[in-house]
């Protein structure tokens, strides 16, 4: 299918290069799915691992913070250069170099033996997912656009989707007894597998550019409403990284299940973030993005509040769920916003706001640790309510959300 000149001028807009699409809206959407629900699969991987590596090396909540820290530090290291790296090469270039070295650094964190192995590979696995994350979400930007409907949820509804699976299949093979090399790889072969076949399908760039766009600095402080649109990713990415970090660990030292069901309270969270991202078109048509980033914000606090003061299995996993909901389309919005900004080309835009966001991946979790330390992982987790009504206000003061 030959794109249409509206077509073309939108992705030139996002992308800030003409591109050369051959496949179908819906071919090119379910290309990129397939690449969130792998991103989503890889890291529920780790995420599910984590108790194992916390009694495997005996660490207390604040050692284990501690090393959590190491992955949103790689994120860090990355973004002054992934935005450029993308506008540079393209995001379907960027998606086939770094999707397979994501998946590859994922096996090598079983081969930690020790706390300070475990943190470097996760330095690494933070480097290369943080890569792979900027390139995905710049194409997913463009094959919204491309498809002309607001689709940016349901992307991130296969990587929530993928997160579940991946959550599944750990609690699958914990149970079996499977190692976690063996696990991580037959992970990364099928990422691998996926890489071969869906990247055909990608959005392409043009090699040679009609367009000239204006250069820009090597790294650019956000300004104005995108640095309110970081604050309100860092609020729900500091919610996330808590839930993806101590949830497994919450229901097994808060909730009291034991070690091969605690994965339950991550698995529920993630099943309600999947089910809310794939209605995200629908709300986002029904409510207007205002009202839903209000609403949502609103939930994760309820949320979070049930599980903290009724620390029981059913209404902490009805806590965790509604938790899940709230969650579930605050960060496609916002990435959805961001990307269209029309000041700042699509990466660079992503790249500002999704920097703010990822120092709640970089201190949320490891504050989770300390204070659990303190006092204790229940009353840690009461700390995060805090960011639902910090979203639901912050959402109140940018006039450019409809």
């Amino acid at each position: 299918m030959e794109e249409s000149t509206q077509d073309r001028e939108i992705l030139v807009q996002q992308e800030n290069r003409p591109v050369s699409v051959q496949n179908s809206p819906k071919q090119v959407r379910l290309a990129i799915s397939a690449f969130y629900f792998m991103q989503g699969v890889c890291f529920a991987s780790w995420a599910s691992r984590i108790p194992t590596f916390k009694a495997a090396m005996g660490l207390n909540d604040a050692e284990l913070g501690s090393i959590l820290f190491a992955l949103p530090a790689g994120q860090i290291i990355t973004m002054f250069f992934s935005a450029k790296l993308t506008t540079h090469f393209g995001s379907k270039k960027m998606l086939r170099a770094t999707a397979p070295l994501y998946a590859i650094a994922l096996t090598f964190l079983a081969l930690a033996t020790a706390g300070w192995q475990l943190a470097a590979f996760l330095v690494l696995f933070g480097i290369t997912g943080n890569l792979c994350n900027i390139a995905l979400n710049t194409q997913g930007v463009a094959g919204e656009n491309y498809y002309g409907k607001p689709i940016m949820s349901s992307f991130h509804g296969a990587w929530s989707i993928g997160n579940l699976t991946g959550a599944l299949i750990a609690l699958g093979l914990v149970n079996l007894k499977l190692g976690m090399y063996t696990h991580f790889w037959i992970i990364a072969l099928i990422s691998l597998t996926n890489v071969a076949i869906s990247s055909k399908k990608l959005l392409d760039h043009n090699p040679k550019p009609e367009v000239q766009v204006e250069k820009t600095k090597f790294f650019t402080m956000p300004q104005g409403v995108l640095v309110l649109l970081g604050i309100i990713a860092f609020c729900s990415m500091a919610t996330e990284g808590t839930m993806f970090d101590w949830s497994a660990i919450y229901f097994e030292d808060v909730v009291k299940l034991p070690h091969n069901k605690a994965i339950i309270g991550y698995a529920s969270f993630m099943f309600m973030m999947a089910s809310g991202r794939f209605l995200g078109v629908y709300l986002i048509g029904r409510f207007g993005r205002k009202n839903l980033l209000q609403i949502s914000g609103t939930i994760i606090s309820v949320g979070m509040a049930l599980a903290v003061i009724f620390p029981n299995i059913i209404i902490a996993i009805l806590g965790f769920m509604l938790i899940g909901l709230g969650v579930s389309s605050i960060v496609p919005m916002v990435y959805s916003i961001a990307g269209n900004n029309k000041k700042v080309p699509a990466g660079k835009a992503i790249t500002m706001v999704s920097s703010i966001g990822y120092f709640a991946f970089l201190f949320g979790p490891p504050l989770i640790g300390y204070v659990s330390q303190l006092s204790s992982l229940r009353y840690s987790f009461g700390i995060i309510s805090v960011f639902g009504l910090l979203i639901t206000f912050l959402v109140t003061k940018i006039k450019a959300i409809n």
